[in-house]
C-alpha cells in the first residue's frame, strides 16, 4: 500500500540521485550531491513542469534553470539537433536531453517580431548564418531558415495581402510594410541624417542614404566590377548580365528585371496615373516622371556636358548627348548595319524594313512610322505653323525647317563637297550636287 502511494516526484528524485552517483563515484562528487539533496524536490518539480509544458515541447531549444538555496546558479542550455547539455559550474557532469526538431519560433507571429524593416533584415541575416535552411517552398524551391519566413514568402505565390490600410484601403503582405505605408498618411519621417538633415520613413533608407556621404559601396558585381550601396541593387544589376526577367505582366506578358518596374507597367493597362502636375494638370504613372516634367515649367537643367557645356533636364539625355562627342553608336540594325545613339531611334529605323506605320491621321488616313511625323502632318489640316523666323517672319511647320531657313540670313553653309570644295546650306543640296561628279566619271 505504501508502495502504491509512493510520491512520483520522490521516485524521480531518487532515480536522478542514483544516476548522478553512478556517473560520479568520486567522493567529492558524492559530497556535492548530498549538499544538493535538500532542494532536489524543487529542481525535479521545475524540471517536470517545463518538460510537460506543451508549448515548450514544440521548441528546438529551451533553457532549464537549476536554482538552489545558497548554491551557485547552474545553467543548462539545450542545443539544437541533440547536442549535449552542459551544466556550467563546478564539477557537474554532462546530462543529455534529446528533443524532436521543432522550430523555436514557430508559435511567434512572424510579422510581430519587428515593425522596423531594418531590424527585421538584421534578424534575418543573423538567423540565416546560424540556422540551416530546412524549410523549402514547394512552388519555387526557395529555402528558408524558419517556417515563419516561408509563410511570408508563400504570399508571393498566393498573392495574399492580409494587412489593410484603414485610410486608403491598400493591402500588404507584411505588417511592417503596412506600418511603413501608414507614414505616408501621417507624414512621419522619424529618421534623419545628421549630416544633411534629410529625413526618412525607415531606418534602412537612412542607412543607405548615409553611404552617399561616406562613399561606401560595399556590394560589387563580380562580372563588371560595378559597385552598389545595397545588396538588392546589386541583385537587380546582375540580371543585366544573366538576362533574367522574373517579373512578368499577366495582361500582355511583358517581363521586367525588377518588381517595381512591373508595378509601374501595370498602370499602363489600368490607365492609372496617380501623379499629376499642379501647374498644368498633366498626369504621370510615376513620381519620378512628374519630377522631370516639372522642369519644363521651372526651366531647370541640372545635368551639363563637361565638354561643351550643353545642359539637360535628365541624366539620360546627357548620356545620349555625350555620344555626339565620343562617336559611340551602340545600337545597330541587324538587317542593314545602320547604327544609332539611342534604342528608340533603332526601333523607328527598323520600320523602314518592316514597312510598319503605326501612327495614322484621323482626318485623311495617312500613316506614319513615328508620332512626330504624324504631328507635323496634322498641321497641314490645321494650317498651323508654330515656328517663325525672328528676322523675316517666315513661318514653318517644323523646327528643323526653320533652322535651315535661318542659314539664308546667316550665310552658313556647313555641307561641302570633298571633290571640288563647293559648300551648301543643306545636305540634300550637297547630294544633288555630287551627282554632277558621278556623271562626269561615267
Amino acid at each position: 500500500m505504501d508502495d502504491q502511494n509512493q510520491d512520483p516526484v520522490s521516485t524521480d528524485k531518487d532515480h536522478y540521485k542514483m544516476e548522478i552517483k553512478e556517473e560520479n563515484p568520486d567522493p567529492d562528487h558524492l559530497i556535492k550531491t548530498v549538499i544538493k539533496e535538500e532542494n532536489q524536490d524543487q529542481y525535479v518539480t521545475e524540471m517536470k513542469e517545463e518538460i510537460q509544458d506543451p508549448d515548450l515541447m514544440d521548441q528546438n531549444s529551451y533553457r532549464v534553470e537549476i536554482k538552489e538555496e545558497n548554491q551557485d546558479l547552474y545553467t543548462t542550455e539545450v542545443k539544437e539537433e541533440n547536442q549535449e547539455l552542459d551544466l556550467v559550474e563546478q564539477n557537474i557532469d554532462t546530462v543529455e536531453i534529446k528533443e524532436e526538431n521543432q522550430d523555436p519560433d514557430q508559435d511567434q507571429d512572424p510579422d510581430q517580431r519587428s515593425s522596423d524593416p531594418a531590424a527585421s533584415s538584421d534578424q534575418q541575416k543573423q538567423s540565416s548564418t546560424k540556422r540551416p535552411k530546412r524549410h523549402r517552398c514547394q512552388q519555387c524551391d526557395k529555402a528558408f531558415a524558419r517556417p515563419s519566413e516561408l509563410k511570408i514568402h508563400q504570399r508571393v505565390h498566393t498573392r495574399e495581402k492580409p494587412y489593410i490600410c484603414e485610410q486608403c484601403g491598400k493591402t500588404f503582405t507584411q505588417l511592417s510594410h503596412l506600418k511603413t505605408h501608414q507614414t505616408l498618411h501621417t507624414g512621419a519621417r522619424p529618421y534623419s541624417c545628421d549630416q544633411c538633415g534629410k529625413t526618412f520613413t525607415q531606418a534602412c533608407n537612412l542607412k543607405t542614404h548615409q553611404q552617399i556621404h561616406t562613399g561606401t559601396r560595399p556590394y560589387s558585381c563580380d562580372q563588371c566590377g560595378r559597385a552598389f550601396t545595397t545588396f538588392d541593387t546589386l541583385k537587380n544589376h546582375k540580371r543585366v548580365h544573366t538576362g533574367e526577367k522574373p517579373y512578368s505582366c499577366d495582361h500582355c506578358g511583358s517581363a521586367f528585371f525588377r518588381y517595381d518596374h512591373l508595378k509601374v507597367h501595370i498602370r499602363v493597362h489600368m490607365g492609372e496615373k496617380p501623379y499629376s502636375c499642379e501647374q498644368c494638370g498633366a498626369a504621370f504613372t510615376t513620381s519620378n516622371i512628374l519630377k522631370i516634367h516639372k522642369r519644363v515649367h521651372t526651366g531647370e537643367k541640372p545635368y551639363s556636358c563637361d565638354q561643351c557645356g550643353a545642359a539637360f533636364s535628365t541624366v539620360s539625355h546627357l548620356k545620349i548627348h555625350k555620344r555626339v562627342h565620343t562617336g559611340e553608336k551602340p545600337y545597330s540594325c541587324d538587317q542593314c548595319e545602320a547604327a544609332f545613339t539611342t534604342l528608340s531611334n533603332l526601333k523607328i529605323h527598323k520600320r523602314v524594313h518592316t514597312g510598319e506605320k503605326p501612327y495614322s491621321c484621323d482626318q485623311c488616313g495617312a500613316a506614319f512610322s513615328t508620332i512626330t511625323y504624324l504631328k507635323v502632318h496634322k498641321q497641314i489640316h490645321t494650317g498651323e505653323k508654330p515656328y517663325s523666323c525672328d528676322q523675316c517672319g517666315a513661318a514653318f511647320t517644323r523646327l528643323d525647317n526653320l533652322k535651315l531657313h535661318k542659314r539664308v540670313h546667316t550665310g552658313e553653309k556647313p555641307y561641302w563637297c570633298d571633290q571640288c570644295g563647293k559648300t551648301f546650306s543643306q545636305n540634300s543640296s550637297l547630294k544633288t550636287h555630287q551627282r554632277v561628279h558621278s556623271k562626269s566619271k561615267l
